[in-house]
């Protein structure tokens, strides 16, 4: 897509004032980040009116904090127990991996569905979501639920975008398959003492004949829907989104081999395929179906510039240790700035693998709710032990460790009246007192990440309290290929948390 923006902010951050003329104690309307874009409406003497951040949000700017570039940004998103990072390129091509849980199994109702969303309509000013790429890092609901949600068609009423476009999906290549009433992970054979699967999703061709009901082998439940409604997908002019099984022999993901000054060179180092008599095969690990789901994820590092940021999806113990045997002489693959945590900071983690990466700064996607007691806390530690360690003028540069669980902060009102409106709105009844609010009796549902048989609880409203306000813990990182800006939003304030460091490569 072309820039919606006709200038970027050049400084680490810059604010968006009510007013054209510098005056103290001045009203603020919110802190912009190095790289934002911005639409100039009108230009003053000190300062530039830009609409920034909204669809019909609009202030004034400081003119020297003009004058930037676009530039690499990721967003980690919060959308608790599980992944969503969506990747903006220098020339504005879009790359979401992972989604979050469904709405329907998320305490806030949201995953990264909505915040990508957010970005198209209200920050690009755009009525559609254009992703060159959608990637499922592998076959978890908490991971494949977002973007389920943004291609459901039921789905359709959350977005305020009029129509989603992807030009390619790409998958890790197992699947959950039909084996009478139950699901499998599929075919798998022994060679040389190991168990590989040999049974992989494949293209388009390979889907829609695996989701059609047809003769051959069905794709099963919750993910077979999911893969009904991507075959359905579509890119610009009608043309059908493509398909393709990622594996390290494709080396880099198509279309993003070359470093170049507008967009980066994107190399696939997981999983690893094998070739066994020419049927395609990934390992299969000991331990069950979770350790093979997860141990099995699309692993990418993003090369711009100096920079390199590493994505591990879900990568356990087993996994990392093949591969570190796998890549073998070439483990300098996995050094980078920026780590996303493998597993959200679970503690079935190679140590000699994180030392491999050895990341300035990691981003852990964790929940506080959903029962995983993620992330560890010898997982934090050893992110911090086995980071790239810098210090300057007797201050830590890095390693940094942040957690979008920790980034995320809410604040509560309890109630003190309560209306019964008519369908007009029209107050008919108002209950104030402490006696008649604590006959009022609230029923609800008690949900957690992926509970699909919540609890049903009952509780006087006098003894309630009420979400009024909620800062999602979004990790923003950005880069011009040298220095990289990680920001988190203050909880107090609501402005911007900066780190910056360069990148050492």
């Amino acid at each position: 897509m072309n820039s919606p923006f006709d200038d970027y902010i050049s400084t680490d951050f810059a604010v968006l004032y009510e007013n054209a003329t510098p005056a103290k104690d001045e009203p603020e309307i919110l802190h912009l980040l190095w790289g934002d874009g911005v639409q100039v409406l009108e230009q003053g003497t000190k300062r530039t009116r830009v609409r920034a951040r909204g669809r019909n949000l609009n202030g004034w700017v400081d003119k020297g904090c003009l004058g930037g570039k676009s530039l690499l940004e990721y967003y980690f998103i919060d959308v608790g127990q599980g992944d969503g990072v969506l990747i903006k390129t220098p020339d504005f091509q879009h790359l979401l991996i992972d989604g979050g849980w469904p709405r329907s199994s998320q305490d806030t109702g949201k995953n990264a569905a909505d915040f990508v969303d957010w970005k198209f309509y209200q920050d690009y000013a755009m009525n559609q979501i254009e992703l060159e790429a959608m990637i499922c890092s592998h076959n978890d609901q908490d991971h494949y639920g977002g973007l389920w949600d943004m291609l459901n068609p039921k789905e359709k009423a959350e977005l305020d975008v009029n129509k989603v476009l992807v030009r390619d999906f790409y998958h890790a290549g197992l699947g959950w398959w039909k084996k009478g009433t139950k699901k499998t992970l599929g075919e798998y054979e022994t060679a040389d003492g190991e168990s590989f699967f040999t049974q992989l999703m494949g293209d388009r061709a390979h889907l829609e004949a695996s989701v059609g009901g047809g003769n051959s082998p069905q794709l099963a439940g919750e993910w077979a829907h999911f893969l009904r409604c991507v075959t359905a997908s579509t890119w610009k002019a009608g043309k059908q989104t493509t398909i393709h099984r990622l594996s390290h022999i494709d080396h880099h993901l198509p279309g993003f081999s070359v470093n170049s000054d507008d967009k980066p060179a994107i190399r696939v180092l997981g999983p690893v395929e094998f070739d066994l008599d020419g049927r395609k095969a990934i390992r299969r690990f000991p331990g069950g179906d979770s350790k093979n789901t997860n141990g099995n994820s699309i692993m990418l590092r993003v090369d711009f510039g100096r920079t390199r940021v590493i994505l591990t999806g879900d990568l356990n113990k087993s996994s990392q240790t093949f591969l570190l045997k796998d890549y073998e002489g070439q483990t300098q693959e996995f050094e980078c700035d920026v780590a996303k945590a493998c597993h959200h900071g679970s503690d079935d983690v190679s140590y000699s693998f994180l030392q491999r990466l050895r990341p300035a700064v990691t981003v852990i996607s964790s929940g506080d709710n959903e029962g995983h007691d993620h992330p560890r806390p010898s997982i934090v530690a050893a992110s911090a032990t086995t980071g790239h360690f810098e210090i300057k003028d007797d201050e830590l540069v890095s390693p940094l460790v942040f957690s979008t669980e920790l980034a995320r902060s809410v604040s509560f009102g309890k109630p003190f009246k309560a209306e019964i409106k008519s369908t007009s709105g029209a107050v008919e009844s108002t209950l104030e007192s402490p006696e008649d609010l604590h006959r009022c009796m609230v029923h609800f549902k008690e949900t957690k990440s992926g509970d699909r048989n919540p609890k049903s609880k009952s509780r006087s409203l006098r003894h309630m309290k009420v979400v009024a306000g909620l800062i999602y813990g979004l990790v923003n990182v950005r880069t011009d290929g040298d220095t990289i800006l990680c920001a988190t939003l203050d909880e107090k304030d609501h402005h911007w948390r900066i780190h910056k460091i360069k990148s050492r490569f």
